[in-house]
């Protein structure tokens, strides 16, 4: 169960950020495509099965999340990434302020994959330390 669920992860990481690119794209191209029904819909179930996915493997684990900094780590680039997403794809009020926080968004989701891998807060960093 434990690799099945880790893969899914995994997978809904890829999908996850591969959808936000493309999202991003269209943002800066001005595609109406940004708009379509099932563009608005999807990353919001892709994103709470991955979360729904990230949790369920803490908890198999049993993994103490407040003596986890790796952990903590995650949960706040998390934070930041959703938040710089936002205003990226629809608070944003002007281009380059999207342009910025997409910029922004994908650095912390490359934040977060640093961490999970090196399971440290020092995310790829932690590589260089080794």
């Amino acid at each position: 169960m434990y690799l099945t669920l880790k893969y899914a992860h995994l997978a809904l990481a890829i999908l996850s950020i591969s959808g936000f690119l493309i999202r991003g794209f269209w943002m800066m191209t001005d595609s109406a495509l940004l708009g379509h029904k099932a563009v608005r819909i999807a990353p919001h179930v892709v994103d709470t099965v991955f979360l729904i996915t990230g949790i369920v493997l803490v908890l198999q684990l049993a993994l103490p999340v407040l003596q986890s900094p790796w952990l903590l780590a995650k949960f706040a680039g998390l934070i930041v990434y959703v938040l710089l997403g936002a205003i990226a794809l629809r608070r944003g009020p002007t281009m380059p302020i999207r342009r910025a926080a997409f910029v922004g968004a994908l650095s912390a989701f490359a934040y977060i994959v640093g961490a999970a891998v090196s399971k440290s807060p020092a995310s790829w960093i932690a590589f260089l330390a080794r």
